[in-house]
């Protein structure tokens, strides 16, 4: 999906031990550790199961790219485990698969991001690895080629992608050259570019303890929390690059057509959104549900799909980003089809901006929006990566016991004000890649 969509920033809750029938209302504790060394956490202790989760993060991600640098982040992400220490890297995979770990690194926007998992038996030997690939990376020359030529084929193969290509043709029409308006994989050029001395200086100007975010569940104390985080980030250095500024969106409306052969077009649409802290952000979170979000009854699933057969499927949904924020949707249809879906878009979005909603839309999507809460959290590794995701969009600890509260509390005039607000039909812009018959570009 290429949608960073509103039901993300909500899938903060918490529940490890109630059943899905049980109320909300958590029955787990969130605890604040502060390690000895000053690191800050956030644990939810369970010693059913000897298994823990553990989830960092440091934000900025593939933003602090440098100047002609595009996609050394996400270079230096994807090679962390390739070896650490006087692990080269099939020593260092060797290591992690005989802990049966699991430890990921991965890349966005807005983040970089350490997953693990381990059993508790070999839970210091699993932090050892993950201390190694953050504090002493290897970068050795056949890995880092090795790597780079996994992604150069992912961004070949994204240049014959539809869907891919509408992605990046939308960033860069909102943010040109705001790192939001290019991808954070780079491109064929800028990678091929990139050197060993690039990863290093990227290794240093991210992974650093100004910007780190942690959170773990499952099989372990807070005091023993704090004593493996001051040993596995203690190494890190204390300041890390400047973050960038916030990111001008291009909030004009219109359509741009991406000749692209094929029976079928793919459609990016959007304009301009709400941050997740914004007081009115609950209520907008139920407008997008009842516009174009999770259920079949979603009016744009009703008229788009249902009603006139023009797609399988449509969705829309708050994208609420570090940096920016924005309200998109996307779809795919046949060529002959495309623009007479676009035009039923446009007049359900002026609908409801217009505040056509009703008491009755209003409770099935706060039954669906509160409903579907406990749902998220099926394990550790969801529960840590919910509470390290709290933590970046600094949310209390008792979030979770008032979540649902402030669903309920949306009025159906709060809906009206917020969709006269934020529902702007003439701002919508369409995004297709394809052969759509009686469309035309408008810039």
């Amino acid at each position: 999906m290429m949608l960073r969509l509103a039901h993300a920033a909500f899938a903060l809750a918490t529940t490890l031990t109630v059943t899905l029938a049980a109320p909300l209302r958590a029955e787990i504790a969130i605890q604040e550790v502060t390690s000895p060394g000053g690191i800050k956490a956030w644990l939810v202790e369970d010693h059913n199961i000897p298994f823990m989760a553990l989830e960092i993060r440091f934000r900025g991600g593939t933003s602090l790219d440098q100047p002609g640098k595009r996609g050394a982040v996400n270079l230096m992400t994807a090679t962390l485990e390739e070896g650490a220490g006087d692990l080269d890297a099939q020593g260092f995979a060797a290591a992690r698969d005989g802990l049966a770990a699991q430890i990921g690194f991965g890349a966005d926007a807005d983040e970089v991001a350490v997953s693990v998992q381990a059993l508790s038996e070999n839970r210091a030997e699993a932090m050892d690895l993950v201390r190694l690939a953050l504090t002493a990376p290897r970068f050795d020359a056949e890995a880092v080629e090795r790597v780079k030529g996994q992604v150069l084929a992912g961004l070949r193969a994204d240049a014959q992608d539809p869907s891919a290509i509408a992605a990046r043709l939308e960033a860069a029409r909102q943010y040109g050259d705001h790192p939001y308006g290019s991808g954070g994989d780079g491109t064929i050029d800028s990678v091929t570019a990139l050197t060993r001395d690039d990863l290093v200086a990227a290794w240093q100007g991210v992974l650093a303890r100004d910007r780190v975010y942690v959170a773990a569940a499952g099989d372990i104390t807070g005091e023993e929390l704090g004593l493996l985080l001051d040993k596995l980030l203690s190494g890190l250095p204390e300041t890390g690059w400047p973050m960038p500024a916030p990111a001008q969106l291009n909030d004009a409306g219109g359509v741009h057509v991406e000749p692209f052969p094929g029976p079928q077009s793919v459609v990016l649409f959007g304009h301009g959104g709400i941050a997740f802290g914004d007081p009115d952000f609950f209520a907008a979170n139920i407008l997008n549900e009842i516009l174009g979000g999770g259920r079949f009854s979603a009016r744009l699933m009703s008229e788009v799909r249902d009603k006139r057969g023009l797609t399988y499927g449509i969705v829309t949904g708050l994208a609420a980003r570090d940096l920016s924020a924005e309200w998109v949707g996307q779809f795919q249809a046949s060529n002959d089809k495309v623009a007479e879906a676009i035009m039923v878009i446009r007049a359900e979005w002026a609908r409801l901006a217009a505040g056509d909603v009703t008491e009755e839309d209003l409770a099935a999507a706060k039954t669906y929006i509160t409903g579907s809460y406990p749902l998220r959290f099926d394990g550790n590794g969801p529960i840590a990566s919910i509470l390290v995701g709290m933590q970046m969009l600094g949310l209390p600890s008792d979030y979770p016991r008032t979540r649902n509260d402030k669903v309920n509390a949306v009025t159906l005039d709060d809906l009206k004000r917020v969709a006269a607000r934020l529902l702007k039909p003439d701002n919508l812009f369409f995004t297709v890649v394809g052969e759509p018959a009686g469309l035309a570009s408008t810039e």
